[in-house]
């Protein structure tokens, strides 16, 4: 202040109450003289300054630092500090105010500043310093207190929103592991892994449905092992029930167990609470599928609008490519020497794709084609091929059924080939697809077609066999049903005759005693079982011998062998993530399929999901080396869920069939007893309901209503594509538009700064 006053001489016989502003007023201007400096580098000043003033700014930060030095000193300036901000003017006061919010400005738009990062920290302490010191200070009396309490609430709640950010990125499973991974590996190849956590998720909520509604009710509330024929071992099987082999195979105590679907009695209300059982059965059936499609459907509109400012592939390729290329979350030297060729490979083919398509033109094109409807008959056989093996090994699965001398290969056969297939045919199209000399992106494509379509054979040619089982099972069905009526008035008669007494009330039967039927409900939810524990046996075996037994050969065989094992043959192997992707998609193909027919399938899910996401990421890491060509995931990719959505529908449909047309056993499940599954929901809505809801319901499923229901809601779908369609139409020409824009902006400067060039010229001649 001294030094102020020196410096203003002409001001010391003012009043001191106008001193005192104009002191504060000078102090203010001295806080954020180095920060003003500093910004007009990069922003054209609204006026000059003076010598004086650009003096008084050099000198601001150390008579500054004296300020606060003071104030820390003593705690009466900072009495005297806000009797000073109540003696301002309202000019004053709004001209703090104006340096107050440039100071939050340029907090706010520290980190698009080009400066040097010492630069940027000192004008973000400076500034911020400023601000906590005048923010509070700019009301007036209780206003001004008030405003300094609401500045401090709304810093306080912009730091727990920060630390709450900070705890829910720490509370998501396994981001280190996947961050290490995708360091070492690229993106790319940690997107399976954020595909399997995400799998998981869901996967979790719908143990969580199936557990918590189905499961739980029935163990605490339902009849316990044993009081009846359905939740008891038959006595002939009671001697091997708990031999290891017969539980590998879910029979014995398995097969009598909440993991499948005839365990679960058809009482309409059990315990206390008058849970009803079956139409909770049927609902989380139902329920399963649409929370899956809704989960599937929002991630995917998420992922577009993501990535919905990617810019198309045919523009600007060059400059997409050079400055948006690179991944910079690899931390791995080779992972980085990799993109860096990959990188540029791709900058050298995009003339040689142009040299290749045009000397395309003089190869012999009938070649071509022959070559190309030979390997896709080859392959067409050999997907009729494994369709029809899977088709003969199930129908002699059937034949087997009736025998007790198996092998282990016989009781495992129809999961031993499905596995097999599995191994053995993708690598077989690929040696196929070579014959057809496609773009390596195109061959891609075609690969994970015919895989697809690989899988979707196998499964859908399972099931067709599996139904044809189901009917034999149903015709069977009524004549066991019969004997069972028979077998049990066949025992009151001869109680009768025991005891002499026709009108004795003879005790029940054992439950282990009464005549089964076939169950085929459990029949089928057994077989889904065992694919999917067949099908992790097979992964893990897979991982453990073909990537961790070659890396163990090719580390410490390379010193004692004849070539380069590291370089040449084996060498190490990749991460395969097509492969990996279509498995983990057609396993949750199956659990969707089989989690009606036994609700203890997703628990199994569940515990493989996880084991894998362990296991699968040690693998990675210790056996797996980067790509050659390592590419960064997109944003918007939507395969994987492209691929999930389409086996979900596929999947849904087995189960509607199941539940509309065939009709259930008539002494195992929920549903016994019933013409149709879904005759718990019309029971449901007689007896629990009103009556005019049951009407309502009746014309809800009124052909006459449902027909125009459907043609509107086609007809709404053709309106909507047809306007999306417009909306892309006055996209592309809004596009066009644009890039004309800024085509005759480059031209009108490039003929400026050509003009300027000719008049510099002859200046310089002149």
């Amino acid at each position: 202040k001294n030094k102020v006053s020196e410096d203003d001489d002409d001001e010391e016989n003012t009043a001191k109450r106008k001193r005192r502003g104009a002191n504060v007023k000078t102090a203010t201007k001295k806080l954020s003289g180095v920060s003003d400096e500093d910004e007009s580098e990069d922003e054209v000043p609204k006026k000059k300054q003076g010598g004086a003033a650009n003096k008084r700014a050099k000198h601001g930060s150390k008579e500054d630092s004296d300020i606060k030095k003071g104030q820390k000193m003593n705690s009466s300036d900072s009495d005297s500090d806000s009797d000073e901000v109540e003696s301002m003017s309202e000019g004053e006061m709004a001209q703090l105010m104006e340096e107050v919010e440039e100071k939050k400005k340029l907090i706010a738009n520290m980190r698009n500043k080009p400066w040097r990062m010492k630069r940027r920290l000192t004008l973000l302490k400076e500034a911020q310093q400023f601000v906590d010191k005048f923010e509070g200070a700019l009301g007036k009396g209780k206003g001004r207190k008030l405003y300094a309490y609401k500045v401090m609430m709304t810093k306080k709640w912009i730091k727990f929103q920060r630390d709450f950010e900070n705890f829910k990125t720490a509370c998501i499973p396994w981001e280190r592991k996947i961050k290490e991974v995708e360091s070492h590996f690229g993106s790319s190849v940690a997107s399976y892994f954020i595909f399997l956590r995400w799998m998981y998720g869901m996967n979790l909520v719908l143990f969580g449905l199936t557990f918590g509604l189905v499961v739980i009710p029935e163990v605490l509330m339902g009849l316990p092992y044993g009081s009846i024929p359905r939740k008891t071992v038959p006595r002939a099987e009671q001697a091997t029930a708990q031999d290891y082999s017969v539980l590998m195979d879910f029979n014995g105590y398995c097969k009598y167990s909440v993991l499948f679907y005839g365990y679960y009695n058809s009482q309409r209300t059990i315990g206390l609470l008058k849970f009803r059982l079956p139409l909770s059965y049927l609902l989380v059936g139902i329920g399963t599928f649409g929370y899956s499609l809704m989960v599937v459907i929002r991630t995917m509109a998420k992922n577009a609008d993501v990535g919905g400012g990617d810019g198309e592939e045919g523009e600007f390729t060059f400059a997409w490519k050079m400055f948006t290329s690179w991944d910079y979350l690899i931390g791995n030297p080779e992972t980085a020497d990799n993109k860096y060729a990959s990188i540029t490979t791709s900058f050298k083919k995009q003339e040689s794709i142009v040299d290749e398509q045009e000397n395309q033109k003089d190869e012999n094109i009938h070649l071509r084609r022959f070559l190309r409807v030979l390997a896709n008959f080859l392959i067409t056989c050999s997907l009729g091929g494994s369709g029809y093996l899977i088709y003969f090994v199930v129908k002699r699965s059937q034949e087997f059924a009736s025998r007790n001398d198996l092998s282990w290969y016989e009781k495992n056969e129809l999961e031993i080939i499905m596995s097999l297939l599995g191994l053995v045919c993708p690598p077989l199209f690929e040696t196929i697809a070579e014959l057809e000399d496609y773009h390596p992106r195109i061959a891609l494509k075609w690969q994970l077609g015919r895989i697809f379509a690989l899988f979707l054979g196998n499964l859908y040619t399972f099931l067709f066999a599996l139904f044809d089982e189901v009917n034999t099972k149903l015709l069977e069905e009524q004549a066991i049903k019969n004997a069972s009526i028979w077998a049990m008035k066949e025992y009151y008669a001869n109680y009768s005759l025991l005891v002499n007494d026709t009108g004795a009330t003879p005790p029940p039967m054992n439950p282990a005693d009464v005549i089964r039927g076939p169950c085929w409900e459990t029949a089928v939810g057994i077989e889904f079982v065992k694919l999917t524990v067949s099908d992790i046996q097979v992964s893990y075996l897979t991982i453990l011998i073909g990537d961790f037994a070659r890396a163990v050969i090719v580390r410490f065989l390379n010193y004692c062998w004849c070539w380069d094992l590291e370089a040449g043959f084996p060498s190490y192997g990749e991460f395969d993530i097509s492969g990996n992707v279509l498995g983990l998609v057609f396993n949750q193909g199956m659990i969707w399929m089989g989690a009606f027919y036994a609700p203890g399938l997703i628990g199994i899910n569940v515990l493989r999901l996880l084991s894998s996401m362990y296991y699968q990421c040690w693998a990675v890491m210790a056996t797996n080396v980067p790509h050659e060509r390592v590419f960064k995931a997109s944003k918007s990719n939507n395969f994987y869920m492209g691929l999930l959505l389409l086996i979900l529908f596929l999947s849904l449909l087995p189960v509607v069939y199941t539940i509309m047309t065939l009709p259930p056993s008539f002494d195992c499940g929920p549903f016994s007893g019933k013409a149709k599954m879904f005759d718990v929901i019309m029971e449901t809505i007689d007896l629990d309901l009103p009556a005019f809801m049951g009407t309502l319901f009746s014309y809800a499923a009124n052909p006459g209503l449902i027909i125009p229901a459907v043609l509107l809601m086609v007809l709404a779908i053709y309106y909507l594509n047809s306007v999306s369609e417009a909306y892309q139409k006055s996209n592309i020409e809004l596009k066009k538009k644009m890039q004309m824009a800024r085509d005759e902006e480059k031209n009108r400067r490039n003929n400026t700064d050509s003009t300027n060039q000719v008049m510099k010229d002859l200046e310089d001649l002149l």
